[in-house]
């Protein structure tokens, strides 16, 4: 399976920072590709990173390459309900370039209680 996963680094739940938020949806997207044999693949050369964490980038590296994927992973709907709320066009463009949106966590609160 190939796929695609992207952060929010903006994103902040509870009282933690942004930095551990961010730490938290890598941690939580890394442990669900590897768990379920999701082979990442990179769209553009000099992505510095295995991962997105801008939409539009992803929106616009998806058209450059017409590129056929079977997931997006997301930690949550959460993370990217600006984006969502912001541009619905885009997201329905988005989510059709993958066979399924998958969300690595179960509830968005429980994955922070533990940890600290």
């Amino acid at each position: 399976m190939k796929g695609i996963y992207l952060i929010n680094p903006h994103w902040q739940s509870g009282n933690k920072s942004k930095q551990e938020c961010a730490q938290a949806q890598k941690q939580a997207l890394e442990t669900y590709i590897e768990d379920h044999n999701i082979f990442t693949v990179k769209l553009n050369q000099w992505q510095l990173n295995d991962y997105y964490t801008i939409p539009h980038a992803l929106l616009y590296d998806l058209k450059q390459k017409k590129a056929d994927l079977d997931v997006l992973v997301l930690y949550s709907e959460e993370v990217l309900e600006d984006f969502i709320n912001s541009y619905p066009a885009r997201w329905l463009i988005l989510k059709s370039f993958f066979n399924e949106v998958v969300f690595a966590a179960k509830q968005k609160e429980t994955y922070f209680e533990g940890a600290g």
